[in-house]
């Protein structure tokens, strides 16, 4: 069967003479319509016509419109009758329609389609409103947070042209959830809690209010405004707002149930970033605290010490300016936190001191109390922007948290605590292998300053001894910066004002944190020199004998010193006491050793002394009285025989070595003959000239040797025998010009000279000559012992003898071919001999 053709004019024409709505769709699109159907639509044709027709259906309707479109462009489509459909006004409301289709061809554009709709009556807005609501209600099942219901209801009930709003009950009124200013008859929604059913209100306008009761709740409900709403529509709108409170509910739940589940992992992850082998610091600790909670700043007071006040220890999340603000106010918070129990949210007024000094970074505040063992030990403060309160479970969290911040602070102090007492017991041991290793006084005091600075984190360290018979503390060691100075220092033990006196009196530790709040303490020379801040002085004693005082102060702040400091310290000292008294012990023990070998040298020595001396008279008797027969006919040979050439020569030769013969058996006598110094002070330019001339005049005539003598200015007059020292010298002299047969200069230098702690008078007699070789340096003292050929070997003998009674020591340095310098130290003060 052939279809009919028609233009589109044509097309236009019939179905304008049709009265009920008529359009024709080519292609999906609207081509033409009559004015039954814009009517119907309520729209203009320019609105209509060229759009797809599936704009002018529900958007609920259209997946199926347009399937069904598919299958009859495709020629599978199966229709038995019209369909029924609801087409939405563009006025608001549903019109219920049957449709018509029926095939048609147009001209040049081919297969088009006829619609013609039935027009069947309006439907009742209740029932829309119930289809929106229901369709609506399926759509809450899908929500899984109380923010997400709440949006979901209000675009329901939008969709059905109803407006609405959550409200919250505040005591005795309602508050908008989104601020909004909140309906002046909050009284009907108080109603409607109480009632648990809708309570509808006055027409405002063209709309009704009605108050919903949510059912799970006592403390919200659901506030539903819209044109032409009544009684009628309370089951739905009950039955809707149950719906969107056990939605609510169940969000509540799925939220709690989430949150919980989330703080099990956050707090697990916490606990083992917490047990970790190397804790984390406390700022690594509130980063992760400021992300699990959505934190902007975390601060942490603690005090600095056991009896201190809090100060802000950690905090992240504040710059430099902005923590020294909030740690000068301690946040903002008042003092009441720290008495509190668990999490304190921030009050009205905290809030607002939080705004002013963060400039409106920060307006929401919760701290909590941290305790140890029932005692606090400071607060923890987390800090949010305004508008963004802590809730319960944000608490909760924070408790726990804060434990684990707890344990990880006392896991720190426990490691910083065991690594203190490891260093401080390493540094006694070292102390003891030091003090053990040595048996010096003065090496343990220098050690034991430098060991107890490090030890006890002070600035210095100074050591007074004790002087029982001059009744004073001198300073005997100090820390490495004050070493020199110290050592100079003596302080009287009845002085009423020094902490030394005082602990060298008291024998007890003396403390004092605080040096400035003691007016006389100020003046004091060292403590201004020092510019200390605190002092502690300890005693050092062993058997109850006090042997000096330590004083340990700290220059850089004032300082409470614990009792366990003092403990430490006290200890420390006792094992110094000890040292010293065990040195003590050993140096006198070495002293009565030493005096004990010198006195059985001594002994020894004068034994020898005095049998060489027997032998020496005996030898000196039975030798001299044959040289003196010699001598007398060696010179009546000379008078009677008037001797020349080799008779003379002989005869010269005779008395030349008696003459050799008769110096050493005086040389020898001069040795063995004990004598003692007869000690005067002498002028020593003196002295030296006396012995240069006597020196010069052995010479014989030889030009070639010049003799000098040099004398420091302003050298006191010495006690010494003249007589011995210039035989001394004169000694030495003469084997210095033998030792330089081709000429040369000898010199001769006297000076003062420091030596340990007293002065001595240094004597220095330097020639040119050759020198003695190195292997027979040690012998030259030695009685007997030359290198001449004519030597005796008791000159130097002699001298050493002559420097020893006088209390001093001769020694020599000699350099072979570039000659030899004999040093003579003798004391500038001892006693002299009576007259």
């Amino acid at each position: 069967m052939m279809t009919k053709r028609y233009s589109e004019s044509a097309l236009r024409a019939l179905v304008e003479s049709f009265g009920n709505p008529m359009y024709v769709a080519h292609e999906g699109r609207v081509r033409v319509a009559n004015e039954a159907y814009l009517e119907m639509l309520g729209l203009g044709r320019e609105q209509v016509e060229g759009r797809f027709f599936l704009d002018f259906v529900r958007p609920e309707d259209r997946a199926r419109f347009e399937v069904r479109y598919r299958q009859r462009q495709e020629g599978t489509l199966k229709e038995t009758g019209p369909q029924r459909y609801l087409l939405p006004r563009v006025g608001g409301g549903m019109l219920e329609v049957a449709t018509y289709v029926q095939e048609v061809e147009l001209e040049e554009r081919g297969r088009a389609q006829l619609i013609n709709l039935l027009v069947l009556g309006e439907r009742p807005a209740e029932l829309g409103v119930a289809e929106r609501l229901v369709e609506t209600s399926a759509e809450l099942v899908a929500a899984r947070s109380e923010d997400a219901v709440r949006r979901v209801a209000l675009a329901g009930l939008a969709g059905a042209g109803l407006s609405a709003r959550f409200l919250a009950r505040d005591g005795e009124r309602f508050i908008d959830r989104d601020g909004a200013p909140p309906p002046e008859d909050g009284e009907l929604g108080l109603r409607a809690l109480s009632e648990g059913r809708p309570v509808f209100g006055a027409v405002q306008g063209l709309s009704t209010p009605v108050y919903l009761p949510l059912g799970t709740t006592l403390s919200e409900v659901l506030w539903v405004s819209g044109p032409g709403l009544s009684p009628s529509y309370g089951s739905v709108l009950s039955l809707f707002a149950k719906v969107v409170g056990a939605a609510l509910t169940d969000a509540r739940l799925l939220a709690d149930v989430e949150r919980g589940r989330w703080e099990m992992v956050a707090v697990a992850e916490a606990a083992r970033f917490v047990a970790q082998p190397e804790p984390p610091s406390p700022e690594d600790f509130l980063s992760r605290l400021a992300s699990l909670l959505g934190a902007e700043a975390v601060l942490l007071y603690a005090p600095e010490s056991p009896e201190g006040e809090l100060v802000l220890t950690a905090q992240v999340g504040l710059d430099g300016a902005l923590k020294d603000v909030l740690a000068a106010q301690r946040g903002g918070l008042s003092p009441s936190v720290m008495a509190a129990r668990g999490a304190v949210l921030s009050n009205e007024a905290e809030e607002r001191a939080l705004l002013e000094a963060t400039g409106g970074r920060l307006g929401c505040g919760v701290a909590i109390r941290l305790t140890h063992g029932g005692h606090p030990r400071g607060f923890l403060q987390v800090l949010r922007p305004p508008g963004r309160p802590f809730v319960g479970a944000d608490l909760r969290l924070l408790g726990t948290l804060s434990e684990l911040l707890m344990t990880l602070l006392d896991q720190r102090r426990l490691r910083i605590e065991s690594a203190r007492q490891l260093s401080d017991t390493r540094l006694l041991l070292d102390l003891a292998r030091t003090t053990t290793a040595t048996l010096e006084v003065a090496s343990i005091l220098d050690v034991a300053s430098d060991f107890l600075v490090k030890l006890l984190d002070v600035s210095n360290c100074f050591i007074l001894l004790h002087d029982e018979h001059a009744g004073v503390l001198r300073g005997a060691a100090a820390s490495v910066t004050h070493r020199d100075f110290f050592r100079g220092v003596v302080i009287p033990v009845d002085d009423p004002i020094s902490i030394a006196a005082r602990v060298a009196r008291e024998r007890r530790p003396v403390a004092i944190p605080d040096l400035s709040k003691v007016a006389e303490m100020q003046d004091r020379e060292l403590v201004r020199r020092f510019e200390e801040k605190a002092l502690l002085g300890l005693p050092l004693t062993s058997r109850e004998e006090l042997i000096g005082v330590v004083l340990l102060d700290d220059t850089r702040r004032p300082r409470a010193f614990t009792p366990a400091f003092v403990e430490l310290a006290e200890a420390t000292c006792g094992q110094i006491a000890l040292a010293i008294a065990n040195a003590r012990l050993y140096e006198s023990l070495w002293a009565s050793y030493a005096e004990l070998a010198a006195a059985r040298a001594e002994m020894v020595k004068r034994e020898r002394l005095a049998a060489l001396g027997e032998l020496s008279a005996i030898v000196a008797h039975e030798v001299r009285n044959p040289l003196g027969v010699i001598f007398n006919a060696v010179a009546s040979l000379r008078r009677m025989l008037k001797p020349d050439g080799d008779a003379a020569m002989l005869l010269d030769i005779l008395a030349e070595e008696s003459d050799r013969l008769n110096r050493m058996v005086g040389d020898l006598l001069d040795y063995t003959r004990p004598r003692e110094p007869i000690l005067q002070h002498e002028d020593v330019p003196r002295v030296l000239q006396d012995a240069v001339d006597a020196a010069q005049a052995q010479q014989g005539g030889t030009l070639r040797i010049s003799l000098s003598a040099e004398v420091e200015p302003d050298l006191p007059r010495v006690p010494l025998d003249r007589r011995l020292i210039r035989q001394a010298l004169v000694n030495v002299l003469v084997n210095s010009i033998q030792a330089m047969p081709q000429g040369g200069v000898v010199q001769v230098r006297a000076r003062r000279e420091a030596q340990g702690s007293r002065d001595v008078l240094r004597i220095d007699v330097a020639d040119q000559g050759c020198g003695i070789p190195t292997e027979l340096v040690h012998r030259v003292f030695e009685p007997f012992f030359t290198t001449k050929a004519q030597g005796t070997g008791l000159g130097l003998a002699v001298v050493k003898r002559i420097i020893e009674e006088h209390h001093g020591e001769m020694t020599l340095e000699s350099a072979p071919g570039r000659g030899t310098t004999f040093t003579f130290r003798l004391p500038l003060t001892q006693p002299t001999s009576l007259p």
